[in-house]
């Protein structure tokens, strides 16, 4: 695994030992940021100087990615003790201990966030563990809690078979396939 732009454009990232944790291919990864970098959404988004909360983090790819190329902060957000540990290499390894932080939370109930999250966010990724019915309660809890920011772009990741349940609060605005995943673009209303 490879960040794919920016400042930390080729540098390897830890990745995990076995199949516990899926994190994103760096062909999607670089797909995605791709559309982030050259999709006018309307919305005014713009990834330099943004900040940035990626949930289901895993080993913080897309968090990682998105700071290389822009963004001034990442909040990853993980369950997992693994997942944690990994997400800790990557970014002391990156010297990005001063660009983020790294919670141990459940995605599906954040909660009202607090001062030091670092939010609100104008960019969200959410990749949980494929066919789990995770999106769903992690969009609420975004929205619902209050941790996005006015036009926010989420970026969701599926497994190619899964839908991403639509929500009164944001709006869809592309999605695509890549193989077996499916990457849905929204924004908050």
């Amino acid at each position: 695994m490879r960040i794919t732009g920016g400042r930390f454009g080729g540098r390897t990232l830890a990745a995990p030992g076995d199949l516990a944790i899926r994190p994103t291919s760096d062909k999607v990864r670089q797909a995605v940021f791709n559309i982030i970098a050259h999709h006018d959404f309307g919305t005014g988004f713009m990834l330099e100087g943004a900040r940035v909360i990626d949930l289901f983090a895993g080993t913080g790819a897309m968090g990682i990615e998105a700071v290389s190329r822009g963004a001034r902060y990442c909040l990853f957000v993980d369950e997992s003790a693994e997942s944690r540990a990994l997400l800790r290499t990557n970014v002391e390894a990156l010297q990005l201990t001063g660009n983020s932080k790294i919670w141990r939370r459940d995605a599906t109930r954040l909660g009202a966030p607090s001062p030091g999250a670092g939010g609100p966010f104008e960019l969200a990724f959410l990749d949980p563990p494929y066919r789990k019915n995770l999106i769903a309660p992690a969009l609420v809890s975004l929205v619902e809690d209050g941790w996005l920011a006015k036009n926010a772009l989420v970026v969701t990741e599926c497994a190619e078979d899964e839908a991403v349940p639509e929500s009164g609060a944001l709006t869809k605005l592309d999605e695509r396939a890549y193989g077996d995943t499916r990457v849905t673009f929204m924004t908050t209303r």
